[in-house]
């Protein structure tokens, strides 16, 4: 029998995170992925996803450069040449992940993780031999996988989910899809700009219902400009399949039949927990099968932790990542564990992101707040690069200008955040950042503009 300081089950962003800082700390640390180095981020979320939607962008681009005085005949798009780069992205990271565990002296044991007591987990591997590890202590970092949804299950043909639908090597002329949250609107727009037929139905009265609907309306209206059908507050009843396939919806009582080459659902996540064996040890699940923790990330049973997605709220890697560190430092250390605000982003065109309260949120926590609002259109640098949709929007304490909050929907908004991101961590106020000089042209200078309309000092648009 193997034995270890540590094991950590699953090596998607949190688990390798995890497991690499313990072994810098002088741990023996055993890895075990039943799948692939990476997990769902690096092999068919996350990077996929993005490399695919960065590629689509390249090439309207290309269509539509005329402005930029660029002219392109013939451009075309190969969906088997993005698939073969695809692959090899993701298996140059795969190694990548290997080599880093390698040099840090973490062993990794590939096979499915069954917990056969407080402190022995049995491998079975793909060969069908089994092999038992025994620790002192444990990480459950296994994450999530699609939901089933009953009666519009993923047959990997007509009916996909996001697996699928970054692997097909061919485009759907029209494309259902069901569900307007991230992976909806990211995938949704990605094909639309290669020039697909979209169709979006989604239950909720909004698209990303839990996002601030002043950013999301800048979204929505760039999804008409494509011609993106958006039908919200709908049901779906049933789907039919033949050569294509038929989804009947149900909106304010009027049902119809929408018709397309697929049928993409990305409607919910679950735990991937039900191998486990968590229910022998007494570990507490919800009803998804999400593992219960306190505040140190430590289940019922506390020499087990859990991270990352598998113990729900926000579904996000850098979150996954930061956990693992944090309970490694918890191990290693004794530290406490300290909460911080997580920051977001939503790769759509155009893109979306945020950190910390929103106005509202920071009004029912009994802020009296400030709110500066700056448009990208009055922003040199977005203007240079034609690209003017949306808005930075900082929110502070009136009475301290201590910055509570950082949204931004706009170009590179994913990259822009985390400047958002620092000042609302470390408790920055509005001061601090007009009085850091931005350099210029540049986006960041978005974040800057709107410190100074919240402060009443807006030089490039009307003080209000």
């Amino acid at each position: 029998m193997k034995k270890a300081d540590v094991v950590v089950i699953g090596a998607g962003p949190g688990g390798y995170v995890c497991a690499i800082r313990l072994a810098q700390r002088g741990k023996k640390v055993i890895l075990v992925e039943k799948h692939k180095l990476g997990g769902e981020c690096l092999n068919y979320g996350c990077i996929p996803s993005k490399a695919l939607i960065f590629a689509s962008s390249i090439f309207e681009k290309t269509t539509k450069s005329q402005h930029f005085g660029i002219e392109v005949d013939g451009a075309r798009f190969n969906p088997q040449k993005l698939q073969e780069w695809r692959r090899t992205l993701v298996k140059k990271l795969n190694q990548g992940i290997a080599f880093l565990l390698k040099q840090n002296k973490v062993a990794v044991v590939e096979g499915c993780a069954r917990f056969t007591d407080a402190h022995t987990i049995s491998i079975k591997k793909s060969d069908g031999s089994s092999e038992d590890i025994e620790a002192e202590k444990f990480v459950i970092a296994t994450g999530t996988r699609s939901a089933k949804i009953p009666g519009f299950e993923v047959d990997g043909n007509l009916i996909i989910g996001s697996q699928e639908a970054l692997e097909l090597e061919g485009l759907p002329s029209t494309l259902l899809v069901l569900g307007g949250g991230v992976i909806g609107l990211e995938l949704g727009m990605y094909f639309s700009k290669l020039g697909s037929q979209v169709t979006i139905v989604e239950l909720l009265p909004n698209l990303l219902n839990d996002v601030d609907q002043e950013l999301v309306s800048v979204l929505e209206r760039n999804l008409k400009k494509r011609n993106v059908t958006i039908m919200k507050n709908t049901k779906a009843i049933k789907v039919e399949k033949d050569s294509n396939v038929t989804l009947t919806v149900e909106t304010k009582g009027q049902q119809q039949d929408l018709t397309g080459d697929k049928l993409l659902v990305t409607v919910g996540r679950s735990a991937n927990t039900g191998e486990l064996n968590l229910i022998s040890l007494h570990i507490e699940t919800d009803a998804k099968g999400f593992i219960k923790v306190n505040d140190n990330l430590q289940t019922s049973s506390s020499h087990i932790y859990a991270i990352g997605d598998v113990i729900g709220g926000p579904l996000l890697a850098h979150k996954a990542s930061f956990q693992g560190l944090q309970v490694a430092d918890h191990i290693t250390r004794g530290e406490s564990l300290k909460k911080r605000p997580l920051s977001w982003a939503i790769f759509t065109d155009p893109e979306i992101s945020g950190v910390g309260l929103t106005e509202k949120q920071a009004e029912v926590r009994g802020f009296e707040v400030k709110v500066g609002k700056f448009p990208f259109m009055a922003l040199g640098r977005a203007v240079s690069i034609g690209e003017i949709d949306g808005f930075t929007k900082i929110i502070a304490d009136k009475k301290t200008e201590t910055v509570l909050g950082v949204f931004i929907v706009g170009p590179h908004a994913s990259d822009l955040i985390s400047e958002g991101a620092l000042a609302v961590t470390h408790g920055l106020k509005l001061h601090d950042i007009t009085g850091t000089i931005h350099p210029h042209p540049t986006l960041p200078e978005s974040i800057l503009e709107a410190s100074e309309v919240a402060l009443g000092e807006a030089i490039h648009i009307p003080n209000k």
